[in-house]
C-alpha cells in the first residue's frame, strides 16, 4: 500500500505529496498554480530524488499551463486539466 507524505529539504525545498510503496520505490508531486513551469519548480523534487537515490520512480509538477512537457531524468510537467480531461 502506498503511504502519501510531505517533504520539506532542509534548504526549504519542498515537494508537497510524496509517494512512498514500502521500501522500494518513491514519487513525488509538486502544485503549483502558475501558467509556466520552469526547471526551477523541480527544485523539491530534485532534492528528494537526491535523497532517495535509485528508489526515486519520477517527480511531476502539476501546473495551471497548456502543455505536458519533460524536465529529464523522470520529471514531467502536465497540466492540471489532465486529472479530469483527456489528453
Amino acid at each position: 500500500m502506498a503511504n502519501p507524505v510531505h517533504f520539506r529539504a532542509r534548504d526549504g525545498f519542498e515537494a508537497d505529496l510524496v509517494i512512498e510503496r514500502g521500501a522500494t520505490a518513491v514519487a513525488a508531486i509538486e502544485v503549483k498554480s502558475a501558467t509556466t513551469v520552469t526547471r526551477a519548480d523541480f527544485r523539491g523534487l530534485r532534492k528528494l530524488q537526491e535523497a532517495t537515490g535509485k528508489r526515486f520512480a519520477g517527480g511531476v509538477v502539476l501546473y495551471d499551463g497548456e502543455t505536458r512537457a519533460g524536465f529529464g531524468e523522470g520529471m514531467y510537467a502536465v497540466v492540471i486539466r489532465a486529472l479530469w480531461e483527456p489528453l
